[in-house]
């Protein structure tokens, strides 16, 4: 039984529940169960970087950006990175109808001791045809031609600009 990744965090961060293991905990998500919140999402994409699963990281990007991604760049990415451990700094579940930010910080070690990459990333609820939802992680860096004006990325119906751009 090994630790999941999500769940290890550095001696400097403050002391949370680290018991849980990787098959009780990330596993399940990488398989297939969907993310019942933001949060989760999020710790299992930084569990899927540990680990070096590129596909489970563009299949919980918005599909709208899903083909822009590198999968080879993304493994390469987690494989090149001593991952150190995550703090789930706030998640804040309810932004309007089906939008979340989780702030967080990922740390690794480099040669000048632990950094942490800290960010608050913008999560959408999307509701597929057989009437299935799934969180999906909003990538601010995937360059995208979207006008303020156009529908949103998430499919939501609504205005880009008053849907998922609120977050990039």
């Amino acid at each position: 039984m090994s630790v999941c990744p999500c769940r290890i965090t550095p001696p400097s961060v403050s002391t949370q529940d680290s018991s849980a293991s990787y098959e009780d905990c990330c596993q399940p998500y990488h398989e297939s169960l969907a993310a019942p919140d933001a949060e989760r999402l999020m710790r299992s994409r930084y569990s899927a970087f540990v680990l070096q699963l590129p596909d489970y990281i563009v299949k919980t990007t918005v599909p709208a950006q899903q083909a822009l991604l590198d999968s080879d760049a993304i493994a390469q990415w987690g494989k090149d990175t001593d991952w150190a451990g995550l703090e789930i700094v706030q998640h804040r579940p309810k932004l309007g109808k089906r939008h979340a930010q989780v702030e967080f910080k990922a740390y690794f070690h480099t040669d000048n001791g632990v950094q942490a990459h800290h960010e608050l990333s913008g999560f959408v609820k999307i509701t597929d045809k057989d009437k299935q939802a799934r969180w999906y992680f909003i990538d601010p860096t995937v360059r995208m031609t979207v006008s303020q004006k156009q529908p949103c990325i998430c499919g939501s119906g609504e205005k880009f600009k008053r849907c998922c751009g609120m977050y990039l």
